[in-house]
Formats: structure tokens, sequence, C-alpha cells
């Protein structure tokens, strides 16, 4: 990763830190006309003075000569994501140190949960919906599946067409509005391309599954100078095999069965039998033994101890006790799935005259991810006769409402794994017009974006009705091999629906325009001014055989229905530079936000530089900011889940606090709020750039954020903790027991996050053995922790793992170079710090509560190396994880996949890849 500070320093202009040279990329609204194609306007050279360009500058709206900036950026090169051996901006996004809890496919892996398929940023671990992410300067449309997060889906940026990715990692709303309050991360794609460039690339697992094949051509023509245009587009295909647990040694080294049994399934093959209390009363009295013994659990399993191994475990301290079996989804299931994706990338810029071009964008993508899980869970009833072992055992004499008949919790492993087919897609116009008119600086431009989501059941899902009744009737077994006309039944009532489809969209016109006013101390004094009009829209659409209710494993909530929603958005915005002297500088920012049926927000932000020395540059900036409430917070249809195992107060105080009789999944309802208004924040940083010579830099930036009205939910155990605040919430039956808990958005609460983001970087050390560089990006934080409601505690999530997550204490990436001639190697590093477990769960067979953990610190090594065959033709090849480094153990249990967190961690151990490109120009 390259930092603001690090770029060439070849000549120097007047007046320039050496440093400043890294801040002129342009990041937000500007960006856009330099990533078009447009020539920076220069001003009048003088004689014997070389052309000096003006530029736009991270995170302003002025076009100015390059100068220091008061927001620290990072830049990503192309050369840095060749070496690194990534394909996609998720991937890329990863190895940024200031990147925590950023959505992930590890972490989409799981059996109908919320918004699949989504890859994200989470700039500062503040939430994925408080990171910006733009593409050459305007916005994408969100990924439009309903859900807790809003953001742009990283699967539909190729990193075959980025030129550079630009991180402002600053509170920027003052400029970009909504959604910046976390940072901004711009994705620049390649421009003024000419001729044709193939690039291939295949990737290998050391223990196999996760493969990856890659293939792109990029093609550009004409010259804007010479030609008055330039054409240019990319096309990039990838395909990644799955990945299953069957093929990771590391699972099993993790021990889940023996260390988080009570995170297992009761749903096993052969099935499991979930007696009533009357049922399991019964037996006992009349001296039925299961495996010798009498049962003293209301679940048993007649199969125990043998319980089909491997999958199906006896297992006492596991889900199904002493009396049944337990089942290792872990064992079952997929740790990376299977995805295709296509790209499709195309711009081009005309010049209608010497002050005026036209620009036009072309952005399509496609995504599909096949997530596969364990087979179907089924809950079924038989007729105790049916059953050898207890047709006479005079099951009918119990005095319970239905005695004869047994519920069962079954693994069908005849129908086969839970699959499902997850497609993301996007098309993205723009058109625009930039130049010079009348002194001004201007660029407006149309934006057409849209995302599309289809989330369908192919394989493993049943019609639950037809199951049912095939069990009931015997044609289904539960205990052993079903017959050929209950495998015949199987086939026939296998789901293939399309059971969730999701638009959003997003029109947008913008404008902007700057120019020089007056002559200060120090240069112009500048001024921008600029705004937007969009209209945003979400169209959610469940299928009619979803509503049903009718689907084995994929439950309807009640009272869904499909929704269609839109709002409009405006803006206007301005900034001003203030160049006092050579060494102060100031920019002072502001943007009104008006959003329809939330209200609206001002925007402002002061930022200053001062230069006492040519290698020295401090900085600071103080502004506020907001986030408006998504479509999803406003209008999701509610959704009805349920909580981890959780104790009930109220339970426990009758149960002598056994959590074995008072813990629980609790039903939950997850309800949107059309009356939310915007959170609100206040960014502060302070920091130093120090350049003392050509060959070396270092950075060092503090940062503070503080969020208030924080659109949240209050969380299921903050509820049960504090029933005295909350017990509204948590509704209950006749008998006093927990029903379901209301967890509704409101505006509540606050959260600060803190730290340092500290950047060195040596660079072009020349020896007789080569030329040497090395540098480090990392991030420390001081605090990060969540307040629920005003009044309430905070609560620290830094370097503990709390309800959904952890943010590490210290992360960072570290890179050494060496090249020579047409050869070049690269050593890289990702690392994130050790960490407090969740250590909460509870066995709620024994009432135990899980062995407390320390997380291990996670450290990757990345080995790539190069060959310049030719001008044209060039080699790399490498290994990722080059210590075949394994996720750490981990106790959490809020990801489908027990035994380590995939939010962060990558399964795939030691990679090799063989990358060529050959370029025709």
């Amino acid at each position: 990763m390259k930092h603001q500070g690090q770029q060439q320093q070849q000549h120097p202009l007047p007046r320039q830190l050496p440093l400043a040279r890294a801040l002129r990329l342009a990041l937000g609204l500007t960006a856009v006309a330099g990533a078009l194609g447009q020539p920076a306007r220069a001003q009048t050279p003088t004689d014997g003075v070389e052309k000096i360009q003006r530029i736009e500058i991270t995170g302003s709206a002025i076009k100015r000569l390059e100068s220091e900036t008061a927001l620290p950026v990072q830049v990503i090169t192309r050369a840095d994501i060749e070496k690194a051996g990534v394909t996609t901006a998720a991937e890329l996004m990863a190895r940024l140190a200031a990147n925590v809890g950023g959505l992930t496919d590890g972490a989409s892996i799981n059996v109908g949960g919320d918004q699949r398929g989504f890859n994200s940023a989470n700039l500062r671990g503040i939430g994925t919906s408080s990171t910006l992410v733009l593409l050459n300067g305007r916005r994408m449309a969100n990924f439009a599946s309903p859900g807790d997060d809003a953001g742009v889906d990283l699967n539909n940026i190729p990193a075959a067409a980025l030129q550079r990715v630009e991180v402002l990692l600053d509170g920027a709303s003052s400029l970009y509005g909504t959604d910046a309050i976390g940072g901004v991360i711009n994705f620049i794609t390649r421009k003024d391309f000419q001729g044709v460039e193939l690039n291939a690339s295949a990737m290998a697992t050391k223990e196999g599954g996760a493969g990856k094949r890659t293939a792109s051509i990029s093609a550009g023509h004409g010259n804007l100078d010479s030609d008055g245009y330039n054409l240019f587009a990319v096309l990039d295909v990838q395909n990644t095999e799955r990945l299953s647990t069957a093929q990771r040694k590391f699972v099993g080294e993790l021990h889940v069965p023996q260390r988080l049994g009570h995170l297992l399934s009761s749903y096993t093959s052969p099935a499991n039998i979930r007696l009533s209390s009357a049922q399991r009363d019964y037996l006992q009295e009349n001296n039925f033994l299961l495996n010798g013994k009498p049962i003293s659990n209301r679940m048993i399993n007649l199969s125990i101890p043998g319980c089909a191994a491997p999958a199906n475990l006896y297992l006492p301290a596991g889900t199904g006790g002493v009396d049944a079996c337990t089942y290792d989804y872990m064992g079952d299931t997929e740790l990376y799935p299977k995805s295709e994706k296509q790209n499709l990338l195309s711009r081009g810029v005309f010049k209608l005259n010497a002050d005026h071009q036209l620009y036009a964008e072309l952005a399509l993508s496609r995504a599909r991810t096949w997530y596969v899980g364990s087979s179907a869970r089924v809950n079924a009833s038989i007729d105790y006769r049916k059953v050898p072992a207890l047709a006479n055992s005079g099951l009918i004499n119990v005095d319970d409402s239905d005695p004869e008949q047994l519920e069962l919790r079954i693994r069908l492993n005849e129908a086969g794994q839970r699959t499902s087919e997850l497609t993301s897609s996007s098309q993205r116009f723009v058109v625009g017009m930039n130049g010079v008119l009348g002194g001004w600086d201007y660029d407006v431009g149309l934006n057409h974006s849209v995302s599309t989501i289809s989330d369908k059941d192919t394989h493993g899902y049943l019609l639950y009705d037809q199951l049912k009744a095939g069990v009931a009737d015997g044609r289904i077994n539960p205990f052993g091999p079903s017959g050929a006309a209950g495998l015949a039944l199987i086939d026939s009532i296998q789901v293939n629906d399309d059971v969730r489809h999701a638009r959003g969209s997003m029109d947008a016109l913008d404008f902007k325009a700057s120019r020089a006013l007056m002559a200060l101390g120090g240069g112009d004094l500048a001024l921008a001014l600029g705004g937007e009009l969009r209209r945003e829209r979400t169209d959610f659409t469940p299928s009619a055989l979803l509503m049903s209710n009718n689907i084995n494993n994929d439950d309807a909530p009640e009272g869904g229905h499909a929704t269609s929603d839109t709002r409009k958005v405006s803006a206007l915005f301005g900034e001003l530079l203030l160049p006092f002297s050579k060494q102060w500088q100031a920019q002072l920012s502001s943007r009104y936000d008006h959003y329809q049926t939330v209200g609206g927000a001002f925007s402002p932000k002061l930022g200053l530089t001062y230069t006492p020395t040519n290698a020295l540059l401090l900085r600071a900036s103080a502004g506020k900011g907001f986030r408006a409430p998504s479509m999803s917070d406003l209008y999701r249809p509610t959704v009805y889940s349920q909580t981890a195992t959780l104790p009930d107060p109220v339970k426990c105080a009758a149960e002598d606090n056994n959590y074995a009789d008072c813990a629980d999944n609790w039903k939950t309802r997850r309800y949107s709020n059309v009356d939310l208004k915007p959170e609100h924040s206040r960014q502060l940083s302070l920091g130093a750039v120090f350049e003392p010579s050509k060959l070396w830099s270092a950075s060092l930036d503090y940062w503070n954020i503080k969020r208030t009205d924080l659109i949240s939910e209050i969380g299921d155990d903050v509820i049960l903790g504090n029933l005295a605040k909350y017990g509204s919430l948590v509704h209950r039956d006749q008998d006093g027991d927990i029903d379901y808990i209301d967890l509704r958005k409101e505006n509540r609460g606050a959260q600060l996050a803190s730290g340092l983001d500290l950047a060195l970087d040596l660079h072009g050390v020349r020896s007789a053995w080569g030329t040497f560089g090395a540098r480090l990006n990392g991030t420390y934080v001081l605090q990060s922790k969540l307040q629920t409601n005003p009044g309430d505690v905070y609560v620290s999530n830094l370097n503990a793992f709390v309800t959904d997550g952890v943010v590490q204490r210290w992360r960072h990436s570290i890179s050494l170079d060496w090249d020579q001639g047409p050869l070049s190697l690269s050593l890289l590093n990702t690392y994130s710090s050790g960490y407090t477990d969740q250590n909460s769960a509870i066995n709620t067979d024994d009432g135990s509560v899980v062995a407390p953990n320390k997380v291990k610190a996670y450290s990757l090594w990345d080995l790539t190396g190069s060959y310049a065959i030719s001008k044209q033709f060039k080699l790399r090849a490498g290994v990722q994880n080059l210590l075949d480094t394994s996720p750490p153990y981990s106790n959490q249990a809020y990801h489908f996949l027990s035994g380590y967190d995939p939010s962060y961690t990558d399964p795939r151990g030691r990679r090799y890849y063989l990358a060529a490109s050959y370029a025709f120009k």
C-alpha cells in the first residue's frame, strides 16, 4: 500500500515539498475528469519555464498547483495491485490496515442469511454504511438486497481495470455528503490507454479447492491531443472453485466437536427423536433403556453410540446430549464459495475544441456465487408404532395432547446439500462534459447506476408439506436409506426458485466549477461550487413460493410482501482554498444535503497545513458529518430471526440460574423505521509528514470520530441483561416464557473511535546488488466503543469480540521490494493482532459457558516475483500465504462457520499463482 508522500521525486515544482507530489491525486467529485482522460489545464508558461499543470487535490474540488493537503490519503498503485496478486477489489481491500470488519465471502457462508454475496469495505470499523465507495469519483448504486449494511458491492469492481485506488482516511461529508463519515475509497480506472493488452492468470492451492482462473483484455485507441479522442475498454473474466471443509486439514485441528459441541446441530442422520416431557417420563417409568442405560433427556437417538460417524457423533457434551447424536456441520459445508465474475468497463473521451470535452463511461458486471451449506434440517413427526424399538412401548397411554406422535429432528442427506445461487449484477452509465468556461473549470455529468440481486434456492430445499407427508407415511425413512418411492419423492419436491429479487437504482445529475479569485501570499485564493440532484429507488420482490411458507429451511416472515420505495436527494457544496503564505494554507468547505422524508443536514469542515521546513509538513482538520438512514433502514420488511443462546433472567431466577433450563435461542422480530433521522458525526485529525531525503519518508496521523443519534437496534444481549429498562421489548406467552423480542431501529446512543495511522516508506535505495525498498502502513486503534442509549455505559469492542465482531488493536501491511533489470521480487506481510474471544456462548445441555479463549495474532506472508522478457511480454509468479498459516481458533458464535472468524481470515491456505501479460502498442 502506498501512502501519500511516496510518489517519485523528480522535477520539483516551485514552493513544493518533495512529499507533496504524492498528494496531487484527485479524489471525489472532481476526480472523474482526470480519470476519464481529461488533460489538466495548464497555466500560461513564461519564457524558459516549463508549463506547470493544475490538477485536483485529494478531498478538494479546486484545481491548483501540486501542493500539500490537510487530509491523510493512502494511494494503492497498479504496481501494488500486481505485486499482491489480487484480482478483485474485495481482495485488495482485505489488505488495507484501516479496513476492519468489512463483509466477505467467508462471512456470507450460511443457509438463508441476510445480504449474502455482499463484499464491502469498512474503514475504521465504524460500519460499512459509513464508508463511501466511488468509481472514478462518482457514486455507484448500493447493493440492492435489504439488510443492515448499505454500500457498494466490491465484486462489481475488477482489479484489472484499475489504475490506482485512493483511500481518504478522513471524514469527508463536507464534499461528498452521506456515507463518508469513516472515509472515502475511490477506485480509478485506467485512462489514455492505447493498444491491446492481454492478461491471464491461474492459481492453485496446496491442499486443493478454491483454485482460480482469470483472463482480461484491454484495448484503447486514439490520442486525445493529436486525434481528438480516446476510446478504451477492458473485459475481465474470473472463475473460482469451491472449497469444502473436507479439503482443509486445519478444520479438524480446530477440534470443534470437543471445544464447541454446543454450536453444532441436533438435526442428525439417523434422526434424533425429541420427546415431550410426558413421553420421556413415561419411558423412564417403564424402564426403557437406551445404550443399556435409562434415558435422562428428552432428546434420544436409537443408534447411540454409533450415530453414523463421522458427520453424526456421539457427543454427550454436544447439542444432542448423552441420549442422542450431534451433527458436525463443520465437516459438511463450504469454507469458500464457487463463483464466476464478468466485468466490462468502457470509456470514451472526445475533444470538442481546445476548452471543452465530452466523455462517456459504461460499466457492466455480474458476479454469480454458489453458497453450499449442510444438507436439509427437517422437523417432522411419525407415529411411534412405525419405529420398531418403540412400537411396543405403549406411548399411546401417555397423558399428552398427541401421545402417539414422535417429533423428529432429521438431517436429510438424501436431499443433498442446500445450495443457493446468488447473482449480483450492476450497470452504470455516465455521460458528461468538462472544460473551461469564462475562467471557470467546470464538470457536469449524468450518472445512471443499477444494482440487481437474484437469490435462488437451487438444491436441497424441499416443499415442506409434501416432505412432512412423506416422512409420516413412511416413504422417506428418517432412520436409514429410503426406498425408490422416497427418493423419487425427494427429487420431485426439490425447489428451484428465485426466492428473493432486489433492484436498486440511482440517477444523479452533478456539477462543479472552480476558479482562482485573487492572489494571496502563498498562491491564489480559489473558490469551488457544486451540487447534485439524485433519485434513489429500491424494489424487493419475494417469490410467491417463498411467501407461501412452504420451503423447508427458507421461512417466509409473517407480513412479508413486495416493496417499492423511492426518495429524492439534493445537495449544494462550496469550498475555499486560502494559501495565506508559503507556510500556511487553509481549506474551508461545507455542504448541505436534503433527503426526502428524512430532512437536511449541514456539514462544515476546516483543514490547515503548516510547512515550517522543506522536510516537514504539519496538518490538521476538523469537521462535522452525517449519515442519512438507508432505504433498508427505513423500509425493509420485518425479518424474523433468533438470538444467540442467551439466558432469560426471569426464567433463570425460577431455575436456580441453571442455564440448561433457562437459556435458549429466542425468537426475534427486526423492524425498520420510517421515522429515522440522520446520524451525526464530528471528526478530528492531527498529523505530520516528515521527508528528510528523496529516499525515505514517514507520516503519523491521529484521528478521532464520534457518531451520535446512531441508527441501531438494541442488542438482544443488552435487552435481556437490562430488563428493568428494556423489558417492554420482550414479549412473553401465557406461561411467562419468551415468545419473541422486538429489535427495532431507532436513533439512539453513540460511537467513539480513535487511533493512529503510521506510514513508513524507504524507496530507490540503489546498490551493486539492485534497488531496494520497504514500506509499512499500520493502524493502531486507541478506542472503539458503542453506547446503546444515552446514559448507558459504553461497551468496548477494541481487542474483544462483542456481539458481531472485533476491532483489532493493531493491523499493518508491509512490503519489501527488490529489483534489478528485468527481474523484481516482493515480500509482503499483512498482520492483525490477537484479541479476547467471544467467551460467552452457553451449552444448553449442561448449562456450561464456553472455556475462555484468546485469539492468536494472524500474520500472512506472500512472495511474488516478475520477469520482463521484453517490453511487451511479462511473467509474474508468486506464493500467497507462504507459511501456510491457518486461521486461529475462535469461540465466536456469530458467524455460521465455527472454530474461527471468517470475517478477516482466509481458509484457502498456501496458494501458487502464475500470471502473464502481453501488450501490443
